[in-house]
């Protein structure tokens, strides 16, 4: 098997050492995304609904540069800042992974940079 970086400019380069993806040939490993606008490289949104469209965003333009998409996710990781967020991250979640891939969710103690929502994905090419 052989593994491909997968970067793309329209998304947030890495913070750290590791890739945007990897490409494993018929499956698609993405890196938590976070909401870095990819323009200006800042945490712009503050509220959980725009980050997680910024996530969003994001995870779309590094999901599109390996030859996948949101409908062929297979499993989500998200974690929230704040477990009372669930509701409202479930809202602009729901818009873009329509076919309901498997999910876990958790609340955990810090994100990198302060923000609200991270999120990684499994999906098919």
């Amino acid at each position: 098997m052989q593994l491909k970086k997968v970067a793309t400019e329209k998304a947030p380069a890495a913070i750290g050492p590791y890739s945007q993806a990897i490409d494993c040939g018929e499956i698609v490993f993405t890196s938590g995304q976070i909401p870095i606008n990819p323009q200006t490289g800042n945490v712009e949104a503050t509220t959980i609904e725009a980050q997680t469209e910024q996530v969003m965003k994001n995870l779309g333009e590094v999901l599109a540069a390996a030859g996948s998409s949101f409908e062929k996710a297979i499993k989500t990781t998200c974690f929230l800042a704040d477990i009372a967020d669930f509701a409202a991250f479930n809202e602009v979640y729901a818009k873009y992974f329509t076919g309901r891939p498997a999910r876990s969710c958790v609340a955990v103690k810090d994100l990198p940079k302060g923000v609200k929502v991270e999120v990684e994905v499994i999906a098919a090419k």
